[in-house]
C-alpha cells in the first residue's frame, strides 16, 4: 500500500524523466521512427513506477510487529437464530457479513442490536496497536458500524466508525468524515490504537483522515463487519466484505 505523498511523488518522478527522455530524444533526431518509439519507452517508465506503487512502502507499519493470528481468532458473532452460513462468507481471501436490520442480537440475553461481526480475539492492555484491512462497501448499506476499537472506561468502545449514505464517519458524527464515497470500492483502513497516550488515529487509503482521544479502559480488541445502529435512518440491509486483516504493535 502506497501512500497519496508516495503515489504523488511517483508521479513527479516519471513525469521527470518523460520530459527527460523527450529531450534527449528530440535532439537526437526528428524522424518518425523516434517519434514512434518515444510513447513506447514512457509507457514503460510509467509501468516500472506503477509496479512500485502496488508494492508499497509499508510506511504506516514501519517499527511495529505484525501479530501472527490463527483463523480460531477471528470469532463472527451473528444473529444467534440463523446459522453461519446465513450471514457471513469467507471465500477467496474476502470475509463477507451482511445483516438485517430486523435480525436478532446474538443471544437471547444480549441487549445489542442486530450485527454480524468477526471479534479479533488478540485482546491488549498495553502498547500501540494497529488494525489493517481492506474494506468494501456495497451502495445502499446506511446506519452501520463497520469497525470497532472495543474496551473504553465509561461505554463499550474506544473507536466506531460507521457508515452513512456512502460516507464512512466517526461514530455518528456526519460531520466528521473520515471517508467519503466508499460505496462500490476498496478502502484500505488503518487504524492506531496508543493506550497510553489515549489517542487513536484513523488513516483511509494511506491518508491520516482522523485523530481522537482514547477512552480509558483496561482492555480492548478490534472489531469489523457490520453492527446495525439507531441514527439516521439505517438500511434495511447492511453489508461490508473484508481481505488483508491484519494486527500490528509495537510495546
Amino acid at each position: 500500500m502506497v501512500t497519496t505523498a508516495s503515489a504523488r511523488h511517483i508521479e513527479r518522478i516519471n513525469s521527470f524523466f518523460s520530459a527527460l527522455l523527450f529531450t534527449q530524444v528530440t535532439d537526437m533526431a526528428g524522424s518518425s521512427f523516434f517519434s514512434l518509439l518515444l510513447p513506447v519507452v514512457v509507457l514503460a517508465f510509467a509501468s516500472s513506477f506503477a509496479a512500485v506503487a502496488r508494492a508499497g512502502d509499508g510506511s504506516l507499519t514501519a517499527g511495529f510487529t505484525r501479530v501472527p493470528l490463527k483463523e480460531s481468532q477471528f470469532v463472527v458473532q451473528k444473529p444467534y437464530d440463523v446459522s453461519l452460513t446465513d450471514r457471513y462468507e469467507f471465500a477467496g481471501g474476502v470475509r463477507r457479513m451482511w445483516v438485517f436490520a430486523t435480525d436478532k442480537p446474538t443471544s437471547a440475553t444480549h441487549p445489542g442490536g442486530a450485527r454480524t461481526e468477526i471479534k479479533i480475539n488478540e485482546i491488549y492492555t498495553s502498547g500501540v496497536w494497529q488494525f489493517e484491512g481492506d474494506m468494501y462497501v456495497p451502495a445502499g448499506t446506511s446506519g452501520v458500524s463497520v469497525m470497532q476499537v472495543f474496551g473504553a472506561a465509561a461505554h463499550a468502545t474506544t473507536l466506531m466508525l460507521h457508515v452513512y449514505g456512502g460516507n464512512l464517519t466517526y461514530y455518528h458524527d456526519l460531520s466528521r468524515v473520515v471517508a467519503a464515497g466508499v460505496y462500490g470500492r476498496w478502502v484500505r483502513l488503518n487504524v492506531v490504537h496508543d493506550v497510553a497516550a489515549a489517542s487513536v488515529a484513523v488513516f483511509a487509503d494511506g491518508e491520516r483522515r482522523l485523530s481522537a482521544a482514547g477512552q480509558g479502559g483496561t482492555a480492548h480488541y478490534f472489531k469489523f463487519g457490520v453492527y446495525k445502529q439507531s441514527h439516521h435512518d439505517p438500511s434495511h440491509r447492511m453489508e461490508s466484505r473484508w481481505k488483508n486483516v491484519a494486527v500490528y504493535t509495537k510495546r
